[in-house]
């Protein structure tokens, strides 16, 4: 039996005020909700939805995390997408990169296939499991305070952070981004590259 209770943070508030002056803040985002969310905030060349490669959004946003140091790089996904990847969290640990941060959206459902509950909602604590990896800012998030404070730690810049905010296990209208992963992909590296690296 799910063990949510009381009011919770609404996933796509939560996301708009993530976003809000986001400035050159590149963003992944993870299969599912998660990405419906990032473009209900706004489509924007800087964001990188994924359609597919469940588990991987968080070891992606390393990635481009170590390949643009002088990039903040924000990964927002989903509790099931992330405990299929939670491996990648003792990858993130050992290499500590300054400017990475997570963000699940953790709503104790896996909203793409029947809204079944996940291991969250039985007590699994996956900001405990960052913590215990090694990712020292590691955080529960769960009022509107401690959202504004998690976006003041995503543009400072000052390690790698890790943030579970408890949502809403609500069904929104799907807010789609573009379908077609060439042109995802090229308007991403034209727009973080310039575009002469788009098709290369």
């Amino acid at each position: 039996m799910s063990k949510q209770t009381g009011r919770r943070l609404h996933r796509r508030e939560v996301v708009k005020q993530l976003l809000a002056g986001r400035g050159g803040l590149l963003v992944v985002g993870g299969l599912g909700a998660p990405t419906w969310d990032i473009t209900d905030a706004g489509d924007h060349e800087l964001n990188f939805p994924l359609w597919g490669a469940m588990g991987g959004a968080a070891m992606i946003g390393l990635g481009l995390a170590l390949a643009q140091p002088k990039k903040k790089v924000l990964v927002i996904t989903g509790d099931g997408e992330m405990l299929m990847g939670t491996g990648a969290l003792a990858t993130i640990a050992v290499q500590r990169p300054r400017n990475l941060s997570i963000v699940v959206l953790d709503n104790e459902r896996y909203g793409e296939t029947g809204m079944q509950e996940t291991h969250t909602a039985h007590g699994v604590d996956l900001a405990g499991m960052a913590k215990a990896a090694g990712i020292a800012h590691s955080y529960s998030v769960r009022t509107g305070a401690e959202v504004l404070q998690l976006k003041q730690r995503i543009h400072a810049g000052a390690g790698t952070v890790f943030a579970q905010v408890k949502i809403d296990a609500e069904r929104l209208p799907l807010v789609l981004p573009p379908r077609d992963g060439a042109l995802l992909k090229n308007r991403f590296r034209a727009a973080l590259l310039g575009p002469q690296a788009a098709h290369q």
